[in-house]
């Protein structure tokens, strides 16, 4: 199968690369300058650019681009970049390959449970109806922006990802260092559900959607049983063997974050129906073996 893949440098992108190359498929990555190997392909989303030529043909295309929520106060112009970098990118694919002779056979995009927004503790299937919020907005744009592949035939899979634990990824850099300290706690009452998932899931879930025909519109991709935020503490503060006994209040996390600390502070606890149907199985369900596993020197 010859795939194109999108944000193939970003943290799922480059797993999902290596996994598919290893099944044997035939990979070529979209990039933002001009080409340096046979298996790239130049595209520009701020300026609605892409090499349709060098897509022509391909049996599938993965979408995985978008500036970072995390790691940074959430100004206008940032929450314009979140949305942009999203939306338009997508756009500029779904169009692209609508228009194609023959058409790919599906186009699997990068969503978020940021869809659900705060749903305290009631479970999010793949059937609950879209959240509020600023995340949930953005993420609804994005969903929206796949209409034109599938209005096209093209099977769409709207990958709603939880939040990813990977020894590459943000959370463990940003959290490991206070808790090796004996300085890491809940965050508010740490009653907030975390939909969390491995990255060999992450990448194990796009190769199911790839794979079964049966699989398309939006599929929760996290565990399925979500982990609270006192869990989650507890189980880190475990794994680096240290106390976690303080407490970070919500309003401090507000003042030192803004509006990005709704990341932290909301509740989704997605159930990833559609790929149980599936009959897809996590590989790690375990917060416990998940943290170990990533944290391994």
């Amino acid at each position: 199968m010859k795939v194109v893949v999108g944000g193939s440098s970003g943290l799922i992108g480059a797993a999902l690369v290596r996994r598919l190359q290893s099944d044997g498929h035939d990979v070529l990555r979209l990039v933002r300058r001009a080409p340096t190997a046979p298996d790239e392909a130049e595209w520009d989303p701020v300026g609605s650019s892409i090499d349709a030529g060098a897509l022509a043909g391909v049996d599938a295309v993965v979408h995985l681009g978008g500036a970072s929520i995390t790691g940074q106060r959430w100004d206008a112009a940032y929450k314009q970049m979140i949305r942009d970098s999203r939306v338009n990118s997508t756009r500029l694919l779904s169009e692209t390959i609508a228009g194609f002779h023959p058409k790919p056979s599906v186009f699997l995009c990068a969503s978020a449970l940021g869809f659900y927004g705060d749903m305290k503790d009631e479970i999010a299937t793949e059937n609950t109806p879209k959240g509020r919020g600023f995340l949930a907005d953005v993420t609804a744009e994005w969903e929206a922006a796949t209409v034109p592949a599938s209005d096209a035939g093209i099977r769409v899979c709207n990958m709603r990802i939880g939040v990813v634990l990977s020894k590459d990824g943000d959370l463990p850099r940003r959290m490991l260092a206070p808790f090796k300290m004996g300085l890491g706690g809940k965050l508010g009452n740490g009653k907030q559900y975390m939909s969390w998932v491995h990255i060999d899931d992450v990448v194990g879930g796009f190769v199911q959607a790839l794979d079964m025909p049966s699989l398309e519109g939006p599929v929760n991709l996290s565990v399925p049983n979500a982990a609270t935020n006192r869990e989650f503490t507890k189980a880190l503060a475990r794994a680096v063997k240290r106390p976690a006994m303080f407490i970070v209040p919500k309003f401090a996390l507000r003042i030192a974050m803004g509006e990005a600390a709704q990341f932290a502070t909301e509740s989704t606890r997605m159930y990833p129906l559609k790929l149980s149907q599936s009959g897809y199985r996590f590989r790690w369900e375990d917060i416990d073996l998940a943290l170990r596993d990533i944290l391994r020197d």
